[in-house]
């Protein structure tokens, strides 16, 4: 009983070290922050509170997928936003401590020459899950309706053809037994460009 209860004091200060490891990471950002002169954001809380929370939250999100894997469920979740919006962080967030076995992220790179000419949702349907699966998209379909619109990587045709074809996909994943969530991250414009400073003087942070 002994070795076991040392090993599981092992184990829980390895947990504690990897949120140590975060809360330096945000150190090391507020540093930085703190260096340029135009950032007005505020980095006082409660980082103790925010941990117990954290821990809260990702103990019912290994609850939820346990479920889906015993009840072979399939669920996909979408995360769209605003560049800089904190997409990538709760994706790491909520993936912490899931088996990536049964939750994987998928953040597809821009379409190479042969899925160009492919059913425009042709290739996200290649990651689509398995049952007892949780498939996080870091991005989506809905790119059509953002950057490849904006950056002109589409003509106004195939724009308004993925507004038409967009809900009829949507229904045939609901009806071939997948649950959809969606999700939408938003800040302010100065926010956002104190993000992106953080970004250019944070060489850990330019991937």
């Amino acid at each position: 009983e002994e070795v076991l209860m040392h090993r599981i004091r092992n184990e829980l200060l390895d947990s504690f070290d990897e949120e140590l490891e975060e809360e330096i990471d945000d150190q090391r950002l507020e540093n930085i922050l703190q260096n340029i002169t135009d950032y007005k954001g505020s980095t006082s809380f409660d980082r103790s509170q925010y941990f117990k929370e954290l821990f809260r939250l990702q103990h019912q999100l290994v609850t939820l997928h346990d479920w889906v894997a015993a009840s072979k469920k399939k669920v996909v979740i979408i995360f769209e936003g605003r560049d800089a919006a904190g997409k990538g962080g709760v994706i790491k967030r909520i993936t912490q401590r899931l088996n990536p076995r049964i939750c994987r992220v998928v953040a597809l790179p821009a379409p190479n020459e042969r899925e160009l000419g492919q059913w425009y949702f042709q290739r996200y349907v290649a990651h689509l899950p398995a049952p007892g699966e949780m498939v996080l998209f870091d991005r989506s379909w809905y790119n059509r309706a953002g950057v490849e619109r904006v950056m002109g990587f589409c003509t106004d045709d195939e724009y308004e053809e993925f507004f038409r074809s967009v809900p009829e996909f949507e229904k045939m994943l609901g009806r071939s037994g997948i649950t959809l969530l969606k999700y939408w991250f938003s800040i302010t414009d100065d926010e956002q460009h104190a993000r992106f400073l953080g970004r250019i003087h944070d060489p850990l942070k330019q991937w």
